[in-house]
C-alpha cells in the first residue's frame, strides 16, 4: 500500500519502533501534496518544505514517543495554528498569522503532531460547501465539478486523497458529518465537551458546536479523538472521558438498531440515498444486528424551530463584532446575525424548553436501542459552482442549510454521531450514514463503526486521480 493511504495507527506503530522516519514520512506527503493538491485545493497556507522537512529530521532526533510523533497535520482553517494564518475564510481576517495555538492544536503538537498548513473551510464555517473569497473552492475528488461538502470540506479531501491519515474538523450542523459522507471517509461528533473549544466569552450557554476527529478507519478516528479529549480547567463543562483507544470492532450480533429513515415523511431526499442506506443496514442485518423501522420518535418542526433560534443565537454572538462590515459578510452571515441580534431572552428559553423536550424523548430510545440510524446528507454532491443546495427532489429549501436538516436531531442534543461510508450512487458519488449514540457512548458507536469498517472498507475505493 502507498505510505500516505496507510492507517495513521500503522505509521504511528512504525514511527515508535523505528521502522519509518518522520523525514520519510514527511517527504512522502509532500510529494503527493504537490501531485494532488493543485486539482482539488483542499490544504491551504502550507508552511515552507524546507522547515517541514527540518522539524520532521529534529522530530527523529528527538525520539518519536507521543502517539501522534512524526504525523503530519493540516489544522481546518477556523482554529489557531501559531505561526500560521487564521482566514476562516473570511477578507476581513485574511493574512492574520496566529500568535498562539488553540487548546486543541496544542494538544495535537504536544503528541507529537507536525502541523503542516490549513485545510480549507467555508466563511466563518457557514454552510456545507466548502468555498470562500479567500482560499476558492475545495472539490469533490470523486468528482471535481461537485462539491465536497464542509465546513470541514478541506479535511475531508485531504483524507480521501492520501494527503493526510489524520484529520481535525469541527461540527456544528453535520461539518464533521456531511463532508465525510461525501467523501467516503469517516468523520466522528463526540458527545457534546468531550473535546473543549477555546475558552472565550461565554463559557456556559452555548452547547451546538464541538470540536472532533476525521480519518479512513474508526480506529484512527479513535486514536486522535484521545488526544483532543479531556476537561479544560478554566470551563466549566466537559468531564474526564474514558479513552477510547485502542479500538475493539464491536460484535453486531443482536445489536439493536433503530432506523429513522426519512423521520416519517418529513426529510426530503434525493432518489437513491435511501435505497443506498437500506443496503448498508441489511450488511448489518447479516451480521447479526436487529434494525427496526423507527416511527418518528418528536416532531421535527419542533426540533428545526428549536435549532435555528438556539444556532443563530450562538452565531450571531461570534459575528456581532464584525456587525459594522456587513459589507464583507456573505449573506448567510448577515442572516444569521440579524436572526441571532433580532432573539428575546424568552424566545431563546423556549428554544432550550424544546430542546430538553426532545432530550428526554432521545434519552427514553436508548433504553431500547444500542444506536439509531440516519442518511448524513439528504442530497447527492452538488456542482461547485452554487452556493447551497436550493430544492431537494423538487422540494424548496427555505434556508440556505436546510437542505442538511437530518443531522439536526443530533447536533442539537450534542450526541456522538460517526458519519461512516454507506457505498456510491448511480454517479459514482459517496454517501454515507450517521450512527448516533446516547451522549457518553463515543467509545460504543466508534466499535459499531469499526465492526462495519472490517465488513467494507468503502475508504479503500479512492478516487482516480492523479
Amino acid at each position: 500500500m502507498t505510505l500516505t493511504f496507510r492507517s495513521a495507527t500503522d505509521l504511528a506503530q512504525d514511527l515508535h519502533t523505528g521502522r519509518l522516519t518522520a523525514e520519510t514520512l514527511m517527504q512522502a506527503t509532500l510529494e503527493r501534496i504537490a501531485k494532488v493538491n493543485p486539482t482539488v485545493n483542499a490544504i491551504v497556507s502550507m508552511a515552507d518544505p524546507d522547515a517541514l522537512m527540518a522539524e520532521a529530521r529534529a522530530a527523529d532526533a528527538a525520539g518519536l514517543q507521543g502517539p501522534l510523533a512524526g504525523l503530519p497535520i493540516a489544522i481546518k482553517d477556523l482554529a489557531n495554528a501559531k505561526g500560521f494564518p487564521t482566514s476562516q475564510g473570511s477578507p476581513i481576517f485574511a493574512g492574520s498569522v496566529a500568535e498562539k495555538d488553540d487548546i486543541m492544536v496544542a494538544r495535537l503538537r504536544a503528541a507529537g503532531a507536525i502541523v503542516i498548513g490549513k485545510t480549507n473551510t467555508p466563511e466563518f464555517g457557514l454552510g456545507s460547501h466548502t468555498f470562500n473569497p479567500v482560499h476558492g473552492a475545495t472539490k469533490n475528488p470523486y468528482d471535481q465539478s461537485r462539491s465536497c461538502g464542509g465546513s470541514s470540506g478541506g479535511a475531508a479531501v485531504a483524507l480521501a486523497t492520501g494527503m493526510l491519515a489524520i484529520a481535525d474538523g469541527s461540527d456544528m450542523m453535520g461539518s464533521l458529518r456531511n463532508p465525510a459522507a461525501w467523501n467516503n471517509v469517516y468523520g466522528f461528533r463526540p458527545s457534546w465537551s468531550r473535546v473543549p473549544s477555546e475558552a472565550i466569552g461565554d463559557n456556559f450557554l452555548h452547547q451546538l458546536s464541538t470540536l472532533g476527529p476525521m480519518a479512513r478507519t474508526p480506529a484512527d478516528i479513535a486514536l486522535l479523538l484521545d488526544v483532543m479529549s479531556g476537561p479544560d480547567p478554566r470551563q466549566p463543562h466537559g468531564a474526564v472521558a474514558k479513552p477510547v483507544c485502542p479500538l475493539t470492532p464491536a460484535d453486531l450480533r443482536g445489536k439493536k438498531i433503530g432506523w429513522l429513515g426519512d423521520w416519517g415523511g418529513a426529510l426530503p431526499f434525493e432518489p437513491g440515498i435511501l435505497d443506498l442506506s437500506r443496503a448498508a443496514l441489511a450488511q448489518m442485518e447479516e451480521a447479526g444486528a436487529i434494525v427496526e423501522d423507527m416511527a418518528p420518535p418528536f416532531p421535527l418542526e419542533k426540533i428545526w424551530e428549536s435549532w435555528i433560534s438556539l444556532r443563530s443565537w450562538s452565531v450571531s454572538t461570534g459575528l456581532a463584532p464584525l456587525a459594522a462590515r456587513r459589507a464583507d459578510l456573505k449573506d448567510s452571515a448577515i442572516w444569521e446575525l440579524e436572526r441571532g441580534l433580532a432573539l428575546s431572552a424568552m424566545e431563546v428559553h423556549r428554544a432550550s424548553v424544546i430542546r430538553s423536550e426532545w432530550f428526554l424523548r432521545a434519552a427514553a430510545l436508548f433504553d431500547d436501542y444500542d444506536a439509531l440510524v440516519l442518511p448524513a446528507a439528504q442530497a447527492w454532491p452538488f456542482p461547485v459552482d452554487e452556493p447551497w443546495k436550493a430544492e431537494i427532489d423538487g422540494q424548496p429549501m427555505d434556508t440556505y442549510h436546510r437542505w442538511m436538516e437530518v443531522v439536526v436531531p443530533a447536533s442539537l442534543l450534542g450526541l456522538p454521531a460517526l458519519a461512516m461510508p454507506a457505498g456510491f450512487g448511480e454517479a459514482g458519488l459517496p454517501m454515507g450514514l450517521q450512527i448516533i449514540g446516547r451522549r457518553g457512548a463515543d467509545a460504543d458507536i466508534l466499535s459499531l463503526g469499526a465492526a462495519w469498517h472490517e465488513m467494507t472498507d468503502w475508504p479503500g475505493q479512492r478516487p482516480a486521480l492523479a
